[in-house]
């Protein structure tokens, strides 16, 4: 993840000529790539694009789209034609794994963004490797996915070596969630509930190891299924506690009724992971005012890197918002990209016949300012970049609170 060519994200497609739509038509595109001699690159994409969490999945899927344009339209790697797979995951785990045999399948897939869920990576992780087929994610944030099954105790081992991310970790991540709200929102009772699930316990458990250790007390602790929708048992639990918030690790389509019937019965806020950084956790919750939520890397509306991005989205016509991954599917793509245009580079201007292989090499070592800062991947397959946001609820929207660069 060091020692990259720098990539300029500005010199991306200005707004005035970009004529991509969010319906692109494929035909046209193996077209042109037909005529002019191109060849094709495949880049896979694994999100849940039906479902509860449908929202941050069909962002990534746009945002994968916009890169691969991007770089045809701009002809970022002379030679060749960028296309995109998007295929369902549904949050299931079984799903993602049989998605994964079907980018292994295509010869033309050199590289796989994705998925969203980091229970579905787990079943991903191994047949993506055997593949040597590299797979980044904008999302996974469960710290065992790069750094083994042993890293609490120190003994970090990198499981895969196709596995890399631009999200950062659930050991960041919790770390700077109960930092926040002991040192910044000065609340140190805590009750703790989890899903049970690889994002939300590993979230929850890294956030109280912290919350402990500053001296906040844990007032209580359980786990709900995160496909209920009735948590009135839990909440009359977490009344009995006395906490003075509840720090959840979920996702926001539990995690929103579990907040509205919190508030139901104790003003308290409720806290989670970027798991609920989402417009629909506020959709769907009446009463999410003054809830709190931390997510990777700074808002992209805030950076200055990303206005080309925003734009750029906007005029392409996806009727969906990019979503808290967007900005990070971007660059994970990209990275691809990148490591693609050195491959062909170093063989004459054309594909290797052991693409795969070369690709998964030059990806460890891109190096380039993308949408959310610069990118770069470290030796476990991990962003190098910890920047994370606390944001709250304030007046129907997510408001962010704190940026910065964490590390336990």
């Amino acid at each position: 993840m060091r020692h990259r060519s720098l990539l300029i994200l500005t010199t991306v497609l200005t707004t005035g000529a970009l004529t991509l739509t969010a319906c692109g038509s494929r035909d046209d595109d193996k077209k042109g790539s037909e005529s002019s001699g191109n060849q094709t690159v495949v880049i896979g994409v694994d999100a849940p694009l039906t479902g509860d969490l449908s929202a941050l999945g069909l962002g990534i899927k746009n945002s994968a789209d916009l890169a691969a344009k991007t770089a045809n339209k701009d002809k970022t790697v002379p030679g060749i034609t960028f296309e995109v797979q998007p295929l369902d995951d549904q949050a299931q785990p079984s799903v993602g794994q049989q998605n994964a045999t079907k980018f292994i399948d295509n010869k033309k897939v050199l590289g796989v963004v994705g998925p969203l869920n980091s229970g579905v990576s787990q079943s991903m992780q191994k047949p993506l490797n055997d593949a040597g087929l590299t797979q980044i994610s904008p999302a996974n944030t469960g710290t065992e996915l790069t750094q083994g099954d042993n890293w609490k105790t120190g003994d970090k081992k990198r499981p895969f070596k196709t596995y890399f991310r631009t999200a950062t970790t659930d050991q960041i991540q919790g770390a700077f969630a109960a930092k926040y709200l002991y040192n910044n929102a000065k609340i140190k009772q805590v009750y703790l509930i989890d899903d049970q699930k690889p994002y939300g316990a590993g979230l929850a458990a890294s956030f109280k190891a912290t919350f402990t250790g500053l001296g906040g007390k844990i007032a209580g602790s359980d786990h709900v299924n995160p496909d209920d929708r009735d948590f009135n048992a839990v909440v009359t639990k977490v009344k009995k506690s006395g906490a003075k918030a509840v720090y959840y690790g979920g996702e926001y389509p539990a995690g929103a009724p579990l907040s509205q019937q919190l508030k139901d019965s104790v003003q308290i806020p409720l806290m989670g992971g970027d798991g609920m950084y989402s417009a629909d956790f506020i959709k769907l919750n009446k009463k999410a005012q003054g809830d709190i939520a931390t997510s990777v890397g700074k808002p992209v509306e805030e950076l200055e890197s990303a206005k080309t991005f925003i734009a750029n989205y906007k005029t392409a016509g996806y009727k969906d918002a990019y979503e808290a991954y967007g900005g990070g599917t971007y660059d994970a793509t990209w990275a691809i990209i990148e490591a693609v245009k050195a491959v062909v580079a170093a063989n004459d201007g054309k594909l290797p016949d052991d693409a795969r292989a070369k690709v998964l090499e030059a990806v460890s070592k891109v190096s380039f300012e993308g949408v959310t800062g610069p990118v770069s991947f470290d030796e476990y397959g991990d962003t190098t970049n910890t920047m994370m946001t606390a944001y709250q609820v304030d007046g129907g929207k997510w408001v962010s609170k704190l940026s910065e660069a964490y590390k336990p």
